[in-house]
């Protein structure tokens, strides 16, 4: 019998590509990989499932999910994993000047099921006290104007949401009509250099490590999905997807450690690894995959989800990956 020929898009990670050249495959699939950016692969598999499995908004797969008859089945394997302490940008001359100030302020925000701008959101309400409902939220498009939500979600009694199509989150911080934005992505405001705009916590990594180190949470951004109706004909393909996921990861580790040669345009490579797997992970793996080492993140992101509007119902672990892939193999 012939693989089973599958179509994957998603981004160009490093700890994907022995699978994009074929290097590793998929026991009983013929995996075909095409590499888009991320924002036009999520566009276009929620517009039309052009491909089979997909990169995908953890947020917005939670939001369709919660919400029943889902297209999409996941698979708990997360390419993207970001910290967002960063993620929060101010004009430079804002009286803005801590996390506690953003009470009772305008924040944009490019989508409100954006996973970034969730996680950030509940950090804000949990550990820092700002009650979401006393923010003015903006949604906009980051660096052009007409950016929609890409899946219908009902906010919570007491949320604030506007909808701007008329001008970019750029434009209106630098015009005054927000206090501040939340994006995954950089703007181009702070980019280019000829804009007074600013990280509201510019050493936001000890921030994030000592988040990490109260919470265990490893915030995950994307997951992958893949069509319902191809996994209900081929079940076991999530296994056999999930496992080759993994050897593809472990495959790219070796090289991060090593100090003998460049493997990654930077100095000192090597040891900013080590260093930083160190202070997460200590010996453990640095980037898990599979559901039990990853409930830490998992489970407050969906009361998060909940307590947000951005799923109807709070949904348990469990509801968003197949059983054959819910049970850790060890042999």
């Amino acid at each position: 019998m012939s693989d089973l020929p599958l179509t994957l898009a998603i981004g160009d990670y490093l700890h994907t590509r022995e699978l994009a050249s074929g290097r590793i495959k998929p026991e009983g699939i013929d995996l075909r990989v095409l590499n888009h950016p991320f924002e036009q692969i999520a566009y276009r598999f929620l517009a039309s499932e052009e491909w089979e499995i997909s990169e995908f908004s953890l947020a917005t797969y939670c939001t369709i999910t919660a919400a029943g008859n889902s297209p999409m089945v996941g698979l708990p394997i997360f390419p993207s994993r970001v910290f967002r302490h960063g993620s929060i940008y101010v004009a430079g001359g804002s009286k803005i000047g801590k996390p506690s100030d953003l009470k009772g302020k305008r924040i944009g925000i490019p989508q409100w099921t954006q996973t970034a701008v969730t996680y950030v959101r509940g950090w804000l309400q949990h550990d820092v006290g700002v009650p979401l409902t006393s923010i003015d939220w903006i949604q906009a498009g980051v660096n052009d104007r007409g950016r929609k939500e890409m899946a219908k979600f009902e906010l919570p009694p007491g949320f604030k949401l506007t909808s701007r199509q008329d001008k970019s989150l750029n434009e209106l911080l630098l015009d005054g009509e927000i206090d501040a934005m939340i994006t995954a992505r950089p703007p181009d405001v702070f980019l280019d250099g000829k804009h007074d705009v600013k990280r509201l916590i510019p050493d936001y990594r000890e921030h994030e490590l000592q988040y990490f180190r109260k919470t265990g949470i490893f915030p995950i951004m994307h997951v992958l999905v893949m069509r319902r109706a191809v996994f209900e004909q081929n079940r076991w393909i999530a296994r056999n997807l999930l496992e080759a996921f993994e050897r593809a990861k472990r495959a790219c580790l070796p090289a991060l450690y090593q100090g003998q040669i460049s493997f990654l345009p930077t100095a000192w490579s090597d040891d900013h690894f080590e260093q930083t797997n160190r202070a997460l992970f200590g010996d453990g793996d640095p980037w898990p995959y599979g559901i039990d080492k990853n409930r830490s993140t998992l489970e407050p992101f969906l009361a998060f989800c909940h307590e947000q509007g951005v799923t109807s119902r709070k949904l348990a672990i469990e509801e968003l990956f197949p059983k054959e892939v819910n049970v850790e193999l060890r042999i």
